[in-house]
């Protein structure tokens, strides 16, 4: 397996660096499956006869796996480089799958639960971060935009796996055309068989086409010096050990867990919240099914947007004064929207589309902020450790929406202001993680990796 190795990677002279972004979005494209999820949950709580909570915690499993794995695989992976790490995401995340379609084929749900969850998991963990690092060490430049290139695919995967995956769920069932119907637990299982034999191959086709660049190398026209003038921004290294020693750290790690809270709290009751914010007094809501399906679809859109189009912005505006406006300017549409949502249906999707929008960009930004806080050493490391906050998230945030609306009444009956302590607690954990980034300073000296072999060239090392 020596052809995995970080040195067989490494791109020749004069190599096109705009090459690498496919790469990575092949990989992320493909586990942004984990956000389309939805389209056989039903079929499942059909299948093995429980209810939908159970179900529910497959997905939660594999959030957690995915912050544990690349919280304790990090460091694995900026040693090994993208290649070993992309082809050991690729590995898990099909064998995910097919574990999981053993489950379906044999009725035991906790197959299931290893393989989708946990497996599947450690493949969503690995996956992630493995490009990102490859990507802000070549551009250093622009970081933000790179990271939003890479992410952009993780957020945009439901966009491609959900229509694709109700074709095939619709051809391998033979009663697809019945009235009320619901995918066949065997529809399931052989979508899972699909999935894993395609994802394996545009994974690897990711892992074989990644480049990392040589030792010193930077853009044409690249003067680290400028970019030092930039507040926050480093050109020393911090070591994934030392960082998770800082206040830096933790505070980012507060700021992006309330932000994915928050985002979570929309996310997880989409299509039901907006039909509840437009329900008549009668009972009936004036949002159909299908129109709640599509504005789950536009969420989406904009989940993807946010995570390119701010994060590139954060190369321009600065990480910090972004993530201000992900949290503060959060808050205030999320006040909007609890307090005066339910006016009209063009206002609730406006705010919840741009709402979903910071939520991407959270994400996507995070990589280019640890880059200007510890320098690129070990910044996958240190990503890795981050994610653990969307881990917390992913349990916290629907616990808390979830939580709150079963004590204002039954699914059905609900408006939208069942909906008011929900939100407005989520406005109190955009506030909390206002704060936590408002308190971000630069990295103290003593974290600093000695040596200039961890320090990056300053304008007259490059010039030599």
């Amino acid at each position: 397996m020596g052809w995995l190795d970080r040195k067989h990677s490494i791109a020749p002279p004069g190599f096109n660096r705009w090459l690498v972004p496919p790469a990575a979005l092949a990989v992320h494209l493909c586990i942004g499956q984990a956000y389309a999820t939805s389209v056989y949950k039903t079929a499942l709580v059909k299948h093995f006869g429980v209810s939908l909570t159970e179900i529910g915690v497959i997905f939660s499993i594999a959030i957690v796996m995915l912050g544990l794995s690349a919280a304790v695989m990090g460091t694995w992976v900026d040693r090994n480089g993208p290649r070993m790490a992309m082809f050991t995401s690729a590995m898990f995340w099909a064998g995910g799958f097919l574990i999981g379609s053993l489950g379906i084929f044999t009725h035991q749900l906790w197959l299931v639960y290893v393989g989708y969850g946990v497996v599947g998991g450690i493949g969503l963990g690995i996956g992630y971060i493995s490009p990102v690092s490859t990507l802000i060490k070549w551009f250093p430049d622009r970081p933000g935009l790179a990271t939003g290139m890479a992410i952009m695919g993780f957020g945009g995967g439901a966009l491609i796996a959900s229509p694709v995956s109700t074709a095939l769920l619709k051809l391998y069932d033979p009663n697809s055309g019945d009235k009320g119907w619901v995918a066949s637990g065997d529809a399931v299982g052989k979508l899972f068989l699909t999935l894993a034999v395609v994802y394996l191959a545009y994974m690897l086709f990711g892992a074989f086409t990644i480049r990392v660049p040589q030792e010193g190398w930077r853009p044409a026209g690249f003067d680290p010096t400028k970019v030092k003038a930039a507040t926050l921004v480093t050109t020393e290294n911090v070591s994934a050990k030392n960082a998770i020693k800082t206040r830096q750290f933790w505070l980012l790690w507060i700021a992006l867990f309330c932000n994915v809270s928050a985002g979570i709290g929309i996310l997880e009751q989409a299509a039901p919240m907006i039909q509840d914010f437009f329900r008549k007094s009668d009972g009936a809501s004036v949002v159909s099914a299908a129109v709640a399906a599509g504005f789950v679809g536009l969420l989406s859109i904009g989940n993807m947007a946010g995570r390119f189009a701010w994060s590139a912005t954060s190369d321009v505006a600065g990480r910090k004064r972004i993530y201000m406006m992900y949290l503060g300017v959060g808050a205030v549409l999320y006040t909007v929207l609890a307090l005066a949502g339910s006016t009209t249906t063009i206002l609730y999707v406006a705010l919840a589309v741009v709402i979903i929008s910071f939520y991407g960009g959270g994400f996507s930004t995070a990589p280019a902020y640890l880059r200007d806080l510890f320098g690129t050493f070990q910044v996958g490391a240190i990503h890795g450790r981050l994610l653990t906050a969307w881990s917390a998230a992913g349990v916290a945030g629907p616990l808390i929406v979830n939580g709150i609306l079963d004590a204002q009444g039954k699914p059905g009956q609900l408006n939208a202001a069942s909906y008011q302590p929900a939100l407005l607690t989520m406005v109190v954990l955009l506030v909390i993680g206002f704060v936590a980034n408002l308190l971000i300073k630069p990295v103290d000296a003593r974290f600093h990796e000695p040596g200039p072999e961890h320090r990056l060239p300053n304008k007259s090392a490059m010039e030599a």
